[in-house]
């Protein structure tokens, strides 16, 4: 007979309490939409990429409804250096001519996406892979960027060729693939009115789709734990007017300050509450939605 002592039967309590804990959370969003931004630098691991797939699976099972929107930039770079094919950044996007654009998708919509639908089918979940350009999801329009020239300090507008940003979201078909209990994959990719195909920033491409399809969760899988304070610590609330003073006074700073940028631009379009949280952190997704200290910063309007 097993006693209390029975190490088998101290895990199974402690998967219990798991459990347990977790149920007021999982009921909280049952039937909510989750969207994921799971980025490229978190997919380079393949232990964490089946902890993410294993994440996406739990929280399908316990009635919320997922949405994964992706990344790719170290795959495309490196297809890009394979193909003999020169890369430059510009105002933090990637200059992408015709060629470029092409292997974008190919690495896009094609190897990743696939890769992260089958690793989700893998683990018992339900997956399909899309792009913007499925259904006219997501048109785009051309980026333009201004630039100061350092030699004459004129303004002039930067090229970035065809890289695109949100203009419309049609959420038909999301909807259509949410209602038959898959959970969709997407690649941000999009067509433009021009009939051009577009390279999209995954972070606002992810927000795009947030705001509309009126999630109660958008979650940033980066590279950082999430906004810290001045004395490095991890700052687990924020509101958008308190993000506004952090900028003004320095503490966020850098490569923050596009990314909460952005987790403001998608609360302004619907989005209940934005998460900053580090990917590389097995089961970040899961520590995020169903414990009570989360996983990263939560930024609420």
């Amino acid at each position: 007979m097993k006693t209390t002592h029975d190490p088998t039967t101290e895990d199974a309590v402690a998967r219990a309490r798991l459990i347990s804990a977790a149920l007021p959370y999982m009921l909280h969003y049952e039937n909510k939409t989750v969207v994921v931004k799971y980025g490229g630098n978190a997919m380079g691991d393949p232990d964490l990429a089946v902890a993410f797939a294993r994440d996406i699976t739990m929280i399908e099972t316990s009635g919320l409804r997922p949405v994964v929107v992706h990344g790719g930039g170290p795959q495309i770079g490196e297809m890009l250096t394979r193909l003999d094919i020169p890369s430059e950044f510009r105002s933090g996007l990637r200059v992408t001519d015709r060629r470029t654009v092409q292997v974008v998708e190919m690495v896009l919509a094609g190897s990743i996406n696939k890769e992260i639908v089958m690793a989700i089918n893998a683990e018992g979940g339900k997956a399909v892979g899309l792009s913007g350009k499925d259904g006219n999801m997501v048109v785009a329009e051309k980026v333009t960027r201004r630039e100061i020239d350092p030699n004459s300090n004129i303004e002039k507008i930067v090229d970035l060729g065809f890289v695109g940003e949100p203009k419309t979201v049609d959420r038909a078909v999301i909807d259509m693939v949410l209602g038959a209990e898959l959970t969709p994959v997407i690649a941000p990719v999009a067509p433009g009115a021009d009939g051009e195909t577009y390279n999209v920033n995954a972070d606002t491409f992810a927000g795009a789709i947030a705001g509309a399809l009126h999630a109660a969760r958008l979650l940033f899988l980066t590279d950082v734990p999430g906004v810290l304070d001045a004395s490095g610590a991890l700052i687990k609330e924020l509101t958008v007017s308190e993000v506004r003073a952090l900028i003004t006074d320095g503490t966020i700073s850098g490569g923050m300050i596009p990314k909460v940028e952005t987790c403001i631009e998608a609360l302004g379009r619907g989005v209940e509450g934005v998460v900053i949280l580090n990917g590389k952190t097995p089961h970040a997704v899961l520590l995020e939605l169903f414990t009570d200290h989360g996983a990263g910063t939560l930024i609420l309007p």
